[in-house]
């Protein structure tokens, strides 16, 4: 398999930006720029990263807790800055449950230590999930090669007006609904 065909084809699925966050040797805050991150399971609250087996990080995450920062869409400079492009302010960490956190994310997930695997030139990092925080801010996203946002999706149809405008919810927190009537007889004719 062609290398740079496989990555092209796997940066065509669009992803949040993470940091995962720990302690270095020295016990400060460090941190790592990983785009491959997902959920595992809810019972039991598991999360994944997956993180190049030659990055520091993989060093400091053994058997230690972590914190994956969803980044902000206004945190392109953290992204870098933890990627290997130095900001010249240095994003602002705060304490978190399990691991340092930087301020200012989409979503915080705090995790203990579960489980690592070997992931080829990666290594697949399980943590078991101890608290989240959801500020609810948008998420800095990345698409073929290029960090990009969220915006609306352009359908051409305009909803403003209408009951069914998806943007205004369809149903509310009150309604109920009643079961269609089954049909009593059903026909067979052959």
């Amino acid at each position: 398999m062609d290398s740079r065909k496989l990555r092209d084809a796997f940066g065509q699925f669009a992803t949040g930006v993470t940091v995962v966050t720990c302690r270095n040797a020295e016990g400060e805050p460090h941190g790592a720029t990983v785009n491959a991150f997902t959920a595992v399971s809810l019972d039991p609250p598991l999360a994944q990263v997956t993180l190049a087996r030659n990055s520091k990080a993989c060093d400091f995450l053994k058997g230690k807790s972590f914190a994956i920062n969803v980044l902000a869409a206004d945190q392109l400079d953290v992204a870098w800055h933890f990627a290997g492009r130095p900001a010249v302010e240095a994003p602002a960490w705060l304490v978190g449950p399990t691991a340092p956190v930087l301020e200012g994310t989409a979503t915080t997930i705090s995790c203990r230590p579960w489980r690592t695997y070997d992931g080829g030139d990666h290594l697949i990092v399980i943590g078991e999930v101890a608290e989240v925080e959801i500020p609810g801010r948008d998420p800095l996203l990345f698409h073929a090669g290029a960090f990009r946002h969220l915006s609306p999706l352009e359908t051409g149809i305009h909803w403003d007006g209408s009951i069914d405008n998806p943007d205004h919810g369809w149903f509310d927190a009150t309604a109920t609904f009643t079961p269609l009537a089954t049909s009593a007889a059903v026909s067979t004719s052959a």
